[in-house]
């Protein structure tokens, strides 16, 4: 195991218990106002400090841990699940109209920036986090597309393709049988990236109002409450920026070790 993996992985396992422990305990209701104790700074008694509204930081940080992972992994696994096989699909039939079709739609979603297409959708359905997973998951279906389809399009010169088409299987058979297993460390290292990015993505949808909703806690609304009182209650936004830094690097961390770990032609060359 590298030290990125490691470092990464302890890093997003962090933020992981965080959010399960959010389930069963936080040190302060964070739904409750406390106006007498707002903008108190960090303590024994409020470890990250309290808000205007009197909560406690550090309890909304753990919720909102909760908030942002489970967004961002939803939409991943949207992304996921759609893009993939249209990516095989595209592959095994190269130069098709459906090949056509599916890379057309990729270019026509990549022509928006990712952010503006978050904001459309979250704009027109109204915002909710599973809105915001929704405009997430839209924009990682063509990443996971184009991915698969360049990837499984080298595989299928290969002579284990070859010999399966021999033996009389099916396209779809060999996508699912031969394509599929091959790519998949591919794809790991790909989801750990869009996952990071899954939640930079609810964290800028949050903070223009267009993820969860209040009284659910979002370290996106939390940066944009903060904003103007900076100057005398930093750690409003100090901590929750820490957590999206923390978070979004322990998952690049570990998508670079798990790429160094899973593919052989980088073991090979340290060996």
């Amino acid at each position: 195991m590298t030290r990125n993996l490691r470092i990464g992985a302890a890093l997003a396992g962090a933020f992981a218990l965080a959010a399960l422990a959010s389930f069963v305990w936080t040190p302060y209701d964070v739904a409750a106002l406390d106006i007498a104790a707002r903008l108190q700074p960090p303590s024994a008694t409020h470890w990250f400090g309290t808000d205007h509204f009197g909560r406690d930081v550090f309890s909304m940080i753990l919720v909102g841990a909760r908030v942002s992972l489970a967004v961002a992994l939803v939409a991943v696994g949207i992304g996921m699940g759609l893009g993939v096989p249209l990516g095989l699909a595209a592959a095994a039939t190269r130069g098709s109209m459906l090949d056509e079709a599916i890379m057309r739609g990729n270019d026509l979603v990549f022509a928006f920036p990712a952010l503006l297409i978050a904001i459309l959708i979250t704009a027109a359905l109204g915002p909710s986090a599973l809105n915001a997973i929704i405009a997430i998951g839209v924009f990682n279906i063509p990443v996971f597309a184009r991915l698969t389809r360049g990837a499984a399009l080298s595989l299928w010169s290969r002579d284990f393709v070859l010999a399966a088409r021999v033996a009389g299987k099916g396209r779809a058979r060999i996508s699912a049988e031969h394509i599929l297993p091959n790519l998949s460390s591919l794809l790991i290292v790909q989801g750990t990236i869009q996952f990071s990015l899954g939640i930079l993505a609810e964290a800028g949808l949050s903070y223009v109002g267009l993820g969860a909703q209040p009284p659910t806690p979002s370290w996106g609304r939390m940066l944009a409450e903060a904003q103007t009182m900076i100057a005398f209650a930093p750690w409003l936004a100090l901590f929750p920026g820490l957590a999206i830094v923390a978070t979004v690097l322990g998952l690049n961390l570990m998508g670079d070790g798990l790429r160094d770990a899973l593919d052989p032609r980088i073991r090979r060359a340290r060996a």
